[in-house]
C-alpha cells in the first residue's frame, strides 16, 4: 500500500493488498481520477478517512451482451410505468445515490469532495447519469464514468422497486448500441450479479482496458 503526495502518479496495481487497497492520501483534482480511471483504480472512502485508491482482483465487471433479464423485468420495461432519460438530471442522481439509505451500510461514500469532483466530470463530459422517472418524479438511476468503449458504474440508487434496474438496463443497452465492450462494476453485489455481471482476474481486466480506452 503506497503513501500519495501531490505528485501524479500511482504504483502498480499488482501492489495492491489482497483486499484490493493500492494508495491512501492524494486528491481528488480531475488529472488525478483520469489517471486513476484509466489504470484501472477508483477511490472509495468514507467521510472523514484519507482518500482510499482500490484495484480489486478479481475485478466484478458486466460485458453487455451477457445483460440478463427475466421475464418480469421484461414486462417492466415494456409496460410503460417508468420513463428512460440520459443525462437529464446528473445532480439529483448523485445526490440521490449519496443519501439513499441502503441496507448494511452506514453513511455514504459520495462525500461533497466526491460530489463536486464528479459534477465536474460531468461538466467536462466524462461522468455520465441514466434515469428512470415516474409521473414526472426521478425515481431511480445510476451514474459513471465513460472512457473510450468502458464504462466504469459508480453507484445508483431506487426509490420504487425495479426503478435501478430500469435504468440500469435501457442504459446498458444503449451502451451496447454505442459499441461499450465493458461496464465495470468494481466490487461484487447480488443485485448486479443477478443482471450477469461476473468476476474476472485483474490480468484480463487491464488487457480489455487496454484494449478499449
Amino acid at each position: 500500500m503506497t503513501l500519495l503526495n501531490d505528485d501524479l502518479i500511482f504504483p502498480p496495481v499488482e501492489m495492491a493488498t489482497e483486499e484490493g487497497i493500492l494508495a491512501i492520501g492524494g486528491d481528488l483534482r480531475i488529472e488525478r481520477l483520469l489517471l486513476a480511471y484509466h489504470n484501472g483504480i477508483f477511490p472509495w472512502y468514507s467521510e472523514g478517512e484519507p482518500i482510499i485508491w482500490w484495484s480489486p482482483d478479481p475485478r466484478f465487471v458486466l460485458f453487455p451482451e451477457k445483460l440478463k433479464v427475466t421475464k418480469s423485468m421484461q414486462s417492466v420495461l415494456n409496460n410503460g410505468i417508468f420513463r428512460f432519460t440520459i443525462n437529464r438530471a446528473f445532480a439529483s442522481v448523485l445526490q440521490n445515490c449519496k443519501t439513499i439509505t441502503r441496507k448494511e451500510q452506514e453513511g455514504t461514500w459520495i462525500t461533497p469532495a466526491v460530489q463536486q469532483a464528479y459534477t465536474e466530470l460531468h461538466q467536462l463530459g466524462y461522468a455520465h447519469s441514466a434515469e428512470a422517472w415516474m409521473n414526472g418524479e426521478l425515481v431511480g438511476g445510476l451514474y459513471g464514468i465513460r472512457l473510450g468503449n468502458i464504462f466504469f458504474g459508480e453507484s445508483m440508487f431506487s426509490k420504487i422497486s425495479n426503478a435501478s434496474k430500469f435504468a440500469f438496463i435501457n442504459y446498458v443497452r444503449q451502451l451496447q448500441k454505442e459499441k461499450v465492450k465493458l461496464i465495470d462494476c468494481q466490487v461484487h453485489t447480488a443485485h448486479l450479479e443477478s443482471l450477469g455481471a461476473g468476476m474476472i482476474d485483474r490480468k484480463k481486466f487491464m488487457a480489455l482496458l487496454s484494449e478499449n480506452l
